[in-house]
Order: C-alpha cells, then sequence, then structure tokens
C-alpha cells in the first residue's frame, strides 16, 4: 500500500471516528432534548399545584409573589436548557453530513511538534472534553488556514500573537460519512475544492462558503477595527457571501455582548431577503434583522404620502422615454440624488434657523386653539442660535402649557354639558367609581352634584384634548410638507443656496420644481424626493436614532444616494458600517456619474474606514466571465476563476414567434443536462410579462414580480434589475437587439443581466444585436442564426 492510499485510509477512519461520535453525541441530545421538553409540560400543566396563593395579609402576599416568582423561575431555567440543547442537536445534525472541510498542521515557536487543526462549521470536542476534535472556523487559530501557505504564520488571540510554522495544508470534501477527495494546497483555497463546489447547479437560496473562503474575503470577515468596511467588489466575486459570513463570524466573536437583533441589513429588496435567508441557519446562527430602504421610509412617510417604489422609477427610467417630461424627471433623478443636493437641502435647514418654516395650527372641534402665526412667533423668538429640534423641544413644552389653560376653559363650553347628558348608565357608574378611587367625591357634601358635574367635565374634556397633546409632544404642529413645498415654490432660491455652483443647477430646474410640486399636492413623493424629505424631517424634528444596533450592512451600496447613507449613519449612530457595492453595476439614473464610495467615507474620520477591493469573479465559468468582462469599462481587471465552461451563445432569429420556440428548445436542453435554475432575463417588468405569455403556453414557467417574495428552482422569467445579486445555473437574455438594448445608459443594466449566469449563457436578438456588444471580440462567443 502506497503512503498515499494509507494517508487516505487514515483519513477515512478518523472521518469515521468523528461521525460515530457526532451520532452519540445526537442521541444523547435528542434524549436531552426528549427530557426537557417533558418537564416544561409538566411545570406549565400543574405551575398553580405548586404554588400557594394567600393574599389575606402583607406577610402571606410576599410568600405568594416568592413562590410564584420561584416556580417561574424554574420553568424559564427549563426552557433555556431546552433552547441550548435544541440549539446543539442542530448543530450536531449539519456536522453530521459534513464534519469538517479543512486541516491545517501549526507548530508553535515554542513546541516540539505539530498539533492537527481541523476546520468545520462549529467546534467539536471530544468525549471527555478535552481536545478538540474540529475547531469552528471562526476560531483565532483558524485564520491561519485562510491566510497562510505552508511556511512560517501567526494569528492574533485575545492574548496576543502566537507565531509558528504550518507544516501541512488540506482540503476535504465530505459526505455523508465518506471521504469523496482530499488535496493539499497553498496560499488560497485550492482549485481543487472550489472547482467542486462552483460547478454545482445553484439553488434557489444562497450557500455557505465558509469551505471557500479566500484570503481576502477572510480579512474582510474578521475585520474587528474599522467602523467603515468599503467593499468594492465585480460581479460574483463573494461581496454577499463575505459579508454575511462576517456577521456569523461577529456573532461568534461577540457571542456575550451582541445578538442578532443588534444586526441590520439592509438589501435590494424581499426577493433577495429570501435568497440569503438560508446562510446564517445553515451556519448555526440567527438570521440579522432584514429591511430595505423602502420599508424604512414607508414606516416614516407612509401615512402621509403614497411613496414610489425604486423598482417604478426604474420602469419608468426604461420604458418611458417618449413621454414629454422625460428628460426633466430624468435631470430630477440625478440632481436630487448627488452630494451637492445634499449640501443644498443643508443651507436651506440653515435658513429656516432665520426664518421660513410653516407651521400648522392647533384646532379643536373646526375652532383654531392656537394659530400657526402665534407658534411661528414663539419659535422664531428663540434664540437663533440653538438648533432647530432643540427649539421644537422648547416650543413644544410652552404649547403644552397653553393647551392645559385652554383645556381648563373649555369645560365650561356647551358641548361638554351635551356630553355629559349623552353618557349612558355605565359610563356615568365608571366615571362616579373613578372619582371616588381618586378620593375627589365627597359623600356628606351638600355640594356633592355640583363636584360631579365639575369632575366629569373635567375628564371629558381631558379625554378629548388628548389627541391635541399627543399632536404637540410628536412635533407635528411642524408643517415639513409645506416647507419642502415650498423650497420648490420659488424655483430661484436655488441659485440663492448655490451661489457658487450656479453651472451644476440643471436647466430644467423650473420644471423639476413644477413636477415636484404637482405630485406633492396630490401626497405622493417620487422616490428621488423620499430621501432629501427625510432629511429635512429629521433637520427640523431631530435625529430618529435607535442606538441598541452595532452593525449595518448596506448591499447593492452603489444604488444608494448621498441622502441616504447620510440618513442610515445618522439612524444608527453607534454602529459599524460594512457597505458592499460593485460600479458596474449601478443600473439606477442617480448612479450613472457617480463611481465611488467618497460620500459615504465622507461620513467618517479617515483612520475609521478601511477600503477592500474584490476583483476575482467566482460565479461565472471562465467563457461567460471573459465575455461580460467585455462589456464594461476597466472590465480587463475583473480576474476569472479557471472553471471550464461552454462559451456563451449569440443567436439571431427572425421574429418574436420563433424567439420563443427558440427559447422554449434551449430551456429544455438545459433542463436535460441537469441544470436546476433557468432564468430569462427581461429588460422590463412589461417585457417579462409578454415573455411570460409566449413561455408560458409552452412550457411550465414562472414570472417574477416585484411583488414575489422568494422563488423555487425551476424555469422563471424575471426582469434584470430584480435579478441583482441573485445567480442561476443558466441564463437566456429574452431581448439583446438594439430595439432593446440601444443606450449606453443601459450598459450596467445588460451587464448585470448577463453576470447572473453561473455555467451558461444564451442571448438572442431579432434584426440586429446591440451595439453594447460591439466591444466585445467575436471568438468569445458563438454566434447562431436560425432557418425560422
Amino acid at each position: 500500500m502506497s503512503a498515499t492510499e494509507q494517508d487516505r485510509q487514515n483519513e477515512q477512519q478518523r472521518v469515521e471516528t468523528v461521525v460515530a461520535e457526532i451520532s452519540k453525541r445526537i442521541s444523547e441530545l435528542k434524549e436531552q432534548v426528549k427530557v426537557v421538553s417533558e418537564d416544561i409540560v409538566g411545570i406549565r400543566k400543574h405551575f398553580w399545584d405548586d404554588v400557594t396563593v394567600n393574599f389575606e395579609d402583607a406577610t402571606e402576599a410576599i410568600e405568594t409573589y416568592v413562590s410564584i416568582k420561584q416556580q417561574a423561575e424554574v420553568l424559564s431555567e427549563r426552557e433555556r436548557s431546552h433552547r441550548h440543547a435544541l440549539h446543539q442537536l442542530r448543530t450536531m445534525q449539519r456536522l453530521l453530513h459534513s464534519p469538517y472541510f479543512g486541516r491545517i498542521d501549526f507548530r508553535e515557536e515554542t513546541e516540539p511538534r505539530s498539533e492537527r487543526i481541523y476546520l468545520g462549521i462549529a467546534s467539536l470536542l471530544d468525549k471527555n472534553d478535552e481536545h478538540f476534535l474540529v475547531y469552528d472556523w471562526r476560531a483565532p487559530i483558524s485564520s491561519l488556514y485562510y491566510d497562510y501557505s505552508p511556511g512560517p504564520a501567526q494569528y492574533d488571540t485575545p492574548s496576543g500573537v502566537v507565531s509558528g510554522e504550518i507544516t501541512c495544508k488540506r482540503q476535504y470534501i465530505i459526505r455523508d460519512g465518506k471521504l469523496l477527495h482530499m488535496f493539499d494546497t497553498g496560499v488560497t483555497i485550492g482549485d481543487e475544492l472550489l472547482q467542486e463546489v462552483l460547478g454545482k447547479q445553484a439553488d434557489s437560496q444562497m450557500r455557505s462558503i465558509v469551505a471557500t473562503i479566500q484570503r481576502d474575503q477572510n480579512r474582510i470577515i474578521r475585520n474587528e477595527k474599522s467602523r467603515l468596511l468599503i467593499v468594492s467588489g465585480a460581479a460574483g466575486s463573494g461581496k454577499t457571501s463575505a459579508a454575511l459570513q462576517r456577521v456569523a463570524y461577529l456573532l461568534y466573536r461577540y457571542r456575550k455582548t451582541l445578538t442578532a437583533e443588534q444586526i441590520v441589513l439592509f438589501s435590494p429588496n424581499s426577493l433577495f431577503n429570501s435568497y440569503i435567508s438560508t446562510v446564517l441557519p445553515e451556519l448555526g446562527e440567527e438570521n440579522m434583522q432584514q429591511t430595505t430602504f423602502q420599508e424604512y421610509a414607508e414606516h416614516r412617510l407612509g401615512d402621509d404620502f403614497r411613496l414610489e417604489d425604486p423598482l417604478e422609477q426604474m420602469e419608468y427610467v426604461l420604458t418611458a422615454k417618449d413621454q414629454p417630461d422625460y428628460a426633466a424627471r430624468l435631470a430630477a433623478i440625478r440632481f436630487k440624488s448627488s452630494t451637492l443636493f445634499l449640501q443644498v437641502m443643508d443651507q436651506y435647514a440653515k435658513r429656516l434657523m432665520q426664518a421660513g418654516i410653516v407651521f400648522r395650527p392647533i384646532v379643536f372641534r373646526n375652532r383654531t386653539l392656537i394659530s400657526a402665526a402665534h407658534i411661528h412667533e414663539l419659535f422664531y423668538a428663540l434664540d437663533t442660535s440653538l438648533p432647530i429640534p432643540n427649539r421644537m423641544s422648547l416650543v413644544a413644552r410652552a404649547l403644552l402649557a397653553e393647551v392645559k389653560q385652554l383645556e381648563r376653559r373649555e369645560r365650561t363650553q356647551p358641548w361638554v354639558e351635551d356630553e355629559m347628558e349623552m353618557l349612558d348608565k355605565d359610563a356615568f357608574a365608571a366615571a362616579y367609581q373613578q372619582l371616588r378611587r381618586k378620593k375627589q367625591f365627597r359623600e356628606d357634601s351638600f355640594d356633592d352634584f355640583d363636584r360631579e358635574q365639575e369632575l366629569l367635565a373635567k375628564r371629558i374634556v381631558k379625554q378629548h384634548f388628548q389627541p391635541i397633546r399627543d399632536f404637540v409632544a410628536a412635533l407635528q404642529f411642524i408643517d415639513t410638507k409645506a416647507t419642502y413645498e415650498q423650497f420648490y415654490a420659488n424655483p430661484q432660491l436655488l441659485g440663492q443656496l448655490l451661489p457658487d455652483e450656479q453651472s451644476q443647477i440643471p436647466e430644467a430646474w423650473p420644471a423639476i420644481c413644477s413636477m415636484t410640486l404637482a405630485q406633492t399636492k396630490q401626497a405622493q413623493l417620487a422616490q428621488e424626493d423620499i430621501p432629501p424629505y427625510l432629511y429635512l424631517q429629521e433637520r427640523l424634528e431631530g435625529q430618529q436614532t435607535n442606538n441598541l444596533v452595532r452593525h449595518v450592512f448596506l448591499d447593492e451600496a452603489q444604488d444608494y444616494s448621498a441622502f441616504q447613507f447620510a440618513l442610515i449613519k445618522s439612524l444608527f449612530p453607534r454602529a459599524k458600517m460594512t457597505v458592499l457595492g460593485d460600479w458596474n453595476q449601478a443600473i439606477y439614473a442617480h448612479a450613472f456619474h457617480n463611481e465611488s464610495f467618497g460620500t459615504v467615507a465622507s461620513l467618517f474620520e479617515p483612520q475609521e474606514t478601511e477600503t477592500f477591493v474584490l476583483t476575482k469573479s467566482y460565479r461565472s465559468t471562465l467563457p461567460i466571465v471573459q465575455f461580460t468582462r467585455q462589456l464594461v469599462e476597466g472590465g480587463e481587471r475583473i480576474e476569472p476563476f479557471n472553471r471550464a465552461g461552454l462559451v456563451p451563445t449569440v443567436t439571431k432569429v427572425h421574429n418574436r414567434d420563433a424567439l420563443a420556440k427558440q427559447i422554449e428548445e434551449r430551456i429544455q436542453k438545459l433542463l436535460a443536462n441537469g441544470h436546476k435554475t433557468i432564468a430569462v432575463i427581461t429588460k422590463t417588468a412589461a417585457e417579462a410579462e409578454q415573455a411570460h405569455e409566449r413561455l408560458a403556453s409552452r412550457m411550465p414557467i414562472r414570472l417574477i414580480t416585484t411583488s414575489t417574495l422568494s422563488y423555487d428552482t425551476g424555469c422563471l422569467v424575471i426582469p434584470a434589475y430584480l435579478a441583482k445579486g441573485v445567480e442561476f445555473d443558466a441564463v437566456i437574455i429574452y431581448d439583446a437587439s438594439s430595439a432593446s438594448y440601444s443606450e449606453e445608459s443601459e450598459r450596467k443594466l445588460f451587464y448585470t443581466a448577463c453576470t447572473r449566469a453561473m455555467h451558461e449563457l444564451h442571448l438572442y436578438y431579432c434584426q440586429e444585436k446591440t451595439p453594447l456588444l460591439a466591444a466585445v471580440s467575436a471568438d468569445s462567443y458563438e454566434h447562431l442564426e436560425t432557418d425560422q
């Protein structure tokens, strides 16, 4: 038997030993979960049987309280034990399938021999709890596996740096207790393992990448110092995967002080949230909070406005080019999302410190109790050097005092007596008992009736004035909408606020002002108006802050405006921020002239910021990356991973019916080749509906829309902007003709659609192919033409 065969046999024996230990733990944990579960059921069932209840005197009441507290603590302890055992059981069940994926032999400087370190998704101790059979991939020593090749190496621990030498670095593919492959490797995770993992078919949800984390990704995952971490990476470079592993690492590293609820991910849409929802549970961690900026905006403004969705805006930009106000709308989108317009809103807010804020009157029963002019006078009588929110708080306090006086006067109004007469017996009796409990009613007094009427009047008026007190306390006397509209009512105001930037004011500014006012008058906010409106609202009312959140992740950050970055930074003032994006996928109109993350970086100190650039693309095969990188400027910097595959095809068809037939035939071939997820990607939602209608009559295929919350494996039709961040086994570009993709501004959308493909990419067109393919060399794809 050769040394290699002996080595493999030894490794297989170790796999079997570890699997046997895991199986034993699973059996023990199942029994423990069962026993604890029965205990909990018993305690809940007989909770009051074991509690002595007696409230006859203070001593007995105290004993009753102590008895209840003790029983509740027993129940709480059992429930904690059950959760802990169940968590361990699920972890062991995950380890059983694949107990570990890597090994390093590391010899510390002070030790004569190397120690074998096996890495998996969780730690596993031997039966005596003395030695690690498997180390968690997030443990400090595990970083050696990702960062070093055999030779000198070191890793950080809480007590300092440990130096030594890696004498062996090995990777495994283990499935259901069987060692399928093993190979030694160098500095990065070996091509063999990546080939095996990346060569698989895509699922409907993202997978964990802990077995294939690369060195740069590991530095991102384990970064603990930076307040702002910027990750700029090519399509398929593992940005989102690394971010999710970073969440898992942070929860492990700070498990005593950090919970999943203290981490927030802002993602592009709800479909993407579903796509990534299994990664953290797969690693034994709870999912962090997931939201979108649109959901946050709906929470803040949804009661007052109908808010345009960002995908509605995208659809408008792509389909409304023939409308007369299209150019003005496009200029509005770009200008209102710029850093310059952020400065404009800051200047406008400074002007409002001196004059101009619009207030609402305080109205009761169709009568003005306190006029808007009076509130205006109160506000501007205060020291103008004080911040606006501080002055608003002082005004609110003064208004509440005035409301209290007005409330007293209101008790003698005729409507109060009318309402007393309308009280039914139950309401009258309840009021009577309430007054007695407050000892405001004297049974032996000759003016009982008068006192009763007086107290009932007080109670009725107080109840009716409560909404007014709430109105004032919530600062609703500020008319933010009118103050925002006031800015657009005078188009010349912009020039006054930007005396040195006249050349950057859009020519269409007067038209933009008219368009904005027409929408706000109908209680609608365009997507480009939502962030500046929220920003102005915060400058007037004060920041809405969440001090509990410690980490914020922004995915697809190239689509965020200056206002959005500033708002999220102010919303979570104590949080560190991880920003992920790819400017080649900046598909929204406002991002076309912005090519860096300088906007968000300006919100932090330079020494607090660290930037990582990921240029290697792992998602797609070598031929697909060689094709797609020619679509964008600077694409030569994108490094393809050397995974073989078929070259993309570009097929000319003669009409729409032939197109549907050709796509159907292509899909059947793809399915026969074992591909599980096949996406027909269109430019717009309207085109997706048309494509689905043509294809659904021929085969089962699902339409993905903005309201779709998740998707399964299979065939689907999806607009390009909804496919961002998601990957598919095979992608079919429904219409790559010049009639569909003709503008340079659509290049990044086209690139985004093509880079969703993992294994196969096929483009179809009628008449002429898109000019966006002009720079793509003819030998990087196969050109086909149908006879139909």
